[in-house]
């Protein structure tokens, strides 16, 4: 059987050439589109500079003509709601201004809200298609279609690349379509690098401003940073008595800087170059108070081999700072208060007398009030604490020193620990909405967690959020806390206004004890009082009736 062979089509054919280099021009006119918007981006990120560039080149290259790029302007959820046009080339301004969609409204409405492609093969037989810019006397008499294709951000739909092509140019759709999806990645990468910068700036703009809030602070307020009227009231109160040597009592809850308004009170002294002897009283053991406070001779006790100075006569000239002065024990007390008062110390074992001249500023989270009515802190040792009494606040009084508080943190900790971490504008939103039960101290410590944990440069609120969530220790500890805040709330105030022994009524008084079920300090608490007064009002008023 003979199979006679099909004749190949002569090479020298016109029309088969013509379709043969066609293509080939085609294919190197989107090579050296390609390269040129590469070279573009290579030169900026700017997607005012990058996107229209890049649609004019799509335009003198490959004929996709009136390019624009919408995008969404308002969003519910992750789902687009409407878009603009923001970037295009071949379209006058006024044109431009009617470039509005709502998600589904004509073909770009619908590639916004489906997040898929779409070809008009002819813009006059499609009636979805609404012309709206361009109006279609300004477009050329031949059949015109258009194309549009989504912008992807992370998989999220952010917009719309769309253009007009004349119908009959010898070039496929499906090769224009590849093309502009391309660019649409492109522009979704522009896009997306774009915000991130923007956020990042806006950031470090944030975090500049900030720090040199702090700096400044840290250099005229002796490491006290902050603006809110409540700490700059306390720290006038400091300025005015710095001079003197009065004794000052610093009140407040555990880590709102009792420490640093002591130093900055002894810096603004005349004392500043003498010592500064910082204290702990809740971690001396009782036994060791007396000895640790005003010293001991050889043989005092077992193991004192050597005589040994206490804190107040190293102090001596200077300032010592008593700080958890309410957990000072009450066998210590008496000796404490003689030094106060008559600026003597004796040594445990001694006999001499050593006359110094310190300072004191102490500072105590406890209510000593309520220490006097339940007998484990003694009420003249109260009084000549209490001289010059001034309240520090809890941060949560603070809100706004909460942001400068957070970014100084953050450069220290990044500092210490050789990082460059940086808080973003969201997560120091989000730590100026928390409680702050720790004040400044959890603060700290909650800012060095976040530069040792964060997995880049800037730290996002979802970070905050894993941090700040507490675990069901802390979570307890807080309710513990706040139960004791509570309490506080309910008490008087440790000085308290002078008021007359009538200034309540029998019956007011009775009507407490009985709401109290007969406790005399949790009634005289609910009014205002001492248990003293409480008790000396209800027997003169008992007298009297009698």
């Amino acid at each position: 059987m003979t199979t006679i062979a099909k004749p190949e089509a002569d090479p020298r054919d016109s029309a088969a050439i013509q379709r043969r280099d066609a293509a080939l021009d085609w294919r190197e006119q989107e090579a050296l589109l390609m390269r040129e918007v590469m070279k573009l981006i290579g030169r900026s990120l700017a997607p005012e500079r990058v996107l229209r560039e890049m649609l004019h080149l799509m335009s003198e290259l490959l004929g996709l003509n009136r390019g624009r790029i919408v995008l969404a302007d308002r969003v519910a959820g992750n789902a687009p709601v409407s878009g603009t046009v923001h970037y295009s080339y071949g379209l006058t301004r006024a044109e431009m201004a009617r470039g509005q969609y709502a998600a589904g409204e004509g073909i770009t409405g619908r590639v916004l809200a489906t997040g898929g492609a779409m070809i008009v093969q002819d813009i006059d037989a499609e009636p979805a298609f609404l012309s709206r810019m361009v109006e279609r006397k300004n477009l050329p008499p031949e059949i015109v279609a258009f194309i549009a294709v989504p912008i992807f951000e992370e998989r999220r739909v952010v917009g719309v690349l769309g253009c007009h092509r004349i119908r009959s140019r010898v070039r496929p759709l499906a090769d224009d379509l590849a093309m502009l999806r391309i660019f649409a990645t492109i522009t979704g990468q522009i896009l997306q690098l774009a915000s991130a910068i923007e956020k990042r700036t806006a950031a470090l703009e944030a975090r500049n401003k900030l720090l040199e809030q702090s700096i400044d602070h840290a250099s005229q307020r002796f490491g006290i940073i902050g603006d809110a009227p409540s700490l700059q009231i306390a720290f006038t109160q400091c300025e005015r008595v710095a001079s003197t040597s009065a004794t000052v009592l610093l009140l407040g809850e555990s880590g709102t800087g009792k420490e640093l308004f002591a130093r900055a009170l002894h810096n603004l002294s005349a004392r500043r170059d003498k010592p500064f002897i910082k204290v702990n009283c809740a971690a001396i053991p009782e036994s060791l108070f007396e000895s640790e406070l005003f010293g001991h001779e050889r043989g005092a006790f077992t193991g004192a081999h050597d005589a040994r100075a206490g804190w107040f006569e190293r102090a001596d000239g200077g300032t010592i700072f008593l700080d958890e002065v309410g957990e000072v024990p009450i066998a210590a007390q008496a000796k404490l208060l003689r030094a106060l008062q008559e600026s003597i110390v004796v040594r445990l074992g001694g006999k001499r007398e050593t006359l110094i001249d310190v300072r004191v500023v102490a500072a105590t989270h406890r209510d000593l009030d309520a220490a006097i009515v339940d007998g484990s802190f003694r009420a003249d040792l109260f009084y000549r604490l209490n001289v010059i009494p001034i309240r520090l606040p809890a941060l949560a009084e603070r809100r706004g020193d909460i942001a400068m508080l957070a970014v100084h943190f953050a450069s220290r900790a990044s500092q210490t620990h050789h990082r460059t971490v940086h808080l973003s504008p969201d997560a120091l939103a989000r730590l100026e909405e928390h409680d702050w039960p720790g004040n400044i101290r959890e603060l700290g410590n909650v800012i060095e967690r976040l530069v040792l944990l964060s997995a880049g440069s800037l730290v996002s609120v979802d970070e905050v959020h894993a941090v700040l969530k507490p675990s069901p220790s802390a979570a307890k500890a807080r309710e513990a806390l706040a139960a004791a805040r509570d309490v506080d709330a309910g008490r008087a105030p440790l000085v308290r206004e002078y008021r007359s022994h009538q200034s309540h009524e029998r019956a007011t008084l009775v009507e407490a004890l009985e709401r109290a079920g007969g406790n005399k300090s949790r009634a005289a608490q609910a009014l205002g009082l001492t248990a003293r007064q409480f008790a000396y009002r209800l027997r003169k008023l008992q007298t009297d009736v009698d």
